[in-house]
């Protein structure tokens, strides 16, 4: 009982919170709309994306981060490497201390 009471009680606050922020009245009104459309598009989700502008501009705009960060990522490994040969080249030129061990 008194789990199914806390239940309640979060679905509550969670209605609450989608009608302060605007999340009911945005899907009420996509919903809607695919109502009234004369054809049903194929692809549902799709359109439901589209006319709540969350659709091609967002997904475009993730795509291209994705690549932004793969380009990085590759960026930054290739400078390490070459941070490794750099080092080995100072280390192979740098004269040898008295203790007999070279620079770490």
């Amino acid at each position: 009982m008194a789990q199914q009471k806390a239940s309640e009680n979060k679905r509550e606050q969670l209605r609450r919170y989608l009608e302060k922020t605007g999340v009911v009245d945005s899907l009420t009104s996509a919903l809607v709309c695919l109502y009234e459309e004369p054809e049903r598009p194929t692809d549902a989700l799709e359109y439901l994306k589209k006319h709540l502008n969350v659709g091609d501009q967002a997904l475009g705009e993730f795509v291209q981060l994705q690549q932004e960060a793969v380009e990085l990522r590759q960026r930054c490994k290739r400078r390490t490497e070459e941070k490794k040969e750099l080092k080995e080249k100072l280390r192979r030129y740098q004269p040898v201390s008295q203790g007999g061990a070279g620079p770490e």
